[in-house]
């Protein structure tokens, strides 16, 4: 299996006050730190190797983590520096421990379907980058991709049009080649990035089915609660 990045170095202002002493990957959910949760779903995946993309705090999240040997993994660490680089910057900061192709997670979101048949569908389609996509209709968040006949038109967060009905469920896979024309140490949002692939046609959609959990609010966080307690 690819590698895995997390982007977990956001300020993750929507979770204050419990963010304020805190960075998002090590809110408790169910009784356990968010990074955790993910970590084990990760190698159960069959995934061996991590990297966490890391900014606000992130030296707690490499205290709690280590080198990830007590999750059966390997993780490295790459962290922002001085400026928060975004999803995107982060991404591109990160590209020496990734390799050529990964996985692209974010650090607040737990996603329970299975990594290798988007891994499949990432290689047979041939294009550099694939986004998982769910039929939302604007439920769990703002629809914003517009995927037809199994082809993904168009993904704009930005400017979301009435006739997107599908969103962004949160799991990519990307060639690093995609990253290579944007300067190193600036801010970028990979939102940007998979725009500008989308309107090229260098985007595959992946169609899942089984809806996403966050953290990144509090009614979220309340959710993904719920949902792991109901697990056990």
């Amino acid at each position: 299996m690819l590698p895995v990045a997390i982007l977990a170095g956001g300020l993750a202002t929507r979770l204050r006050p419990i963010t304020e002493t805190i960075p998002k990957a090590l809110v408790e959910v169910a009784g356990k730190p968010f990074i955790c949760r993910q970590l084990d779903y990760l190698r159960h995946q069959g995934i061996r190797k991590v990297v966490l993309c890391i900014g606000y705090l992130g030296e707690m999240i490499e205290q709690l983590v280590g080198d990830g040997s007590q999750f059966g993994l390997e993780v490295t660490y790459s962290p922002d520096g001085p400026v928060l680089l975004g999803t995107g910057g982060a991404l591109k900061q990160a590209l020496p421990l990734l390799g050529e192709y990964f996985f692209v997670l974010y650090g607040d979101s737990f996603l329970p379907v299975d990594f290798a048949p988007v891994e499949k569908a990432f290689f047979d389609h041939k294009k550099p980058a694939l986004m998982t996509v769910l039929e939302n209709a604007n439920r769990w968040d703002k629809s914003n991709v517009l995927f037809r006949d199994g082809e993904l038109v168009e993904f704009n967060k930005l400017a979301p049009r009435p006739e997107m009905a599908f969103i962004d469920y949160g799991l990519g896979v990307l060639s690093s080649q995609i990253l290579e024309p944007y300067p190193p140490g600036q801010v970028l949002d990979l939102a940007e990035v998979y725009h500008a692939l989308s309107i090229k046609g260098q985007l595959t959609g992946y169609e899942v089915h089984e809806r996403f959990y966050e953290i990144g609010s509090h009614s979220g966080l309340k959710e993904t609660e719920t949902y792991f307690n109901e697990q056990r």
